[in-house]
């Protein structure tokens, strides 16, 4: 199983009006489905350069380790030898800080992950969540 199109987009669209109703800094979403590939990428204007690239590292490392990257920050800062080395063998595509989500369905199936990038990084991951919820399924931030 996987994420949609209709529900990425759906996800990205409400991710994004919850930026906008929180006032946060322009916002870059990523959708990845469960081989990480990319569905859906939206990128607000005037969002920095780095932005969209960030919210795929953040989305990637979800689904790379199976967690949202909530949990990954927080094993980063107990080992942070070993999330480096993931990071190296990653290719640089791992970011392991709030604002990636997996998206799972209501029976607990992985059906992809979203990233974000633009604001604080907590501010990231209520984005998501709330996108995630918009389109009727699960987050797991970690």
């Amino acid at each position: 199983m996987s994420v949609s199109l209709e529900q990425a987009q759906a996800i990205a669209t409400a991710s994004l009006a919850q930026a906008r109703e929180l006032a946060l800094k322009p916002v870059s979403v990523v959708v990845l489905d469960p081989r990480a590939t990319l569905v859906v990428v939206l990128s607000e204007d005037g969002v920095s350069t780095l932005r969209a690239r960030i919210a795929q590292g953040k989305a990637n490392a979800a689904i790379a380790m199976g967690m949202g990257t909530r949990a990954l920050m927080a094993r980063a800062e107990q080992q942070a030898y070993f999330i480096q080395a993931i990071n190296g063998l990653a290719e640089g595509n791992f970011v392991p800080v709030p604002g990636g989500v997996l998206i799972r369905n209501e029976v607990g199936v992985l059906l992809g992950a979203v990233g974000i990038s633009g604001d604080t990084s907590d501010n990231d991951e209520a984005a998501a969540v709330h996108g995630i919820a918009a389109a009727g399924l699960v987050s797991e931030t970690g």
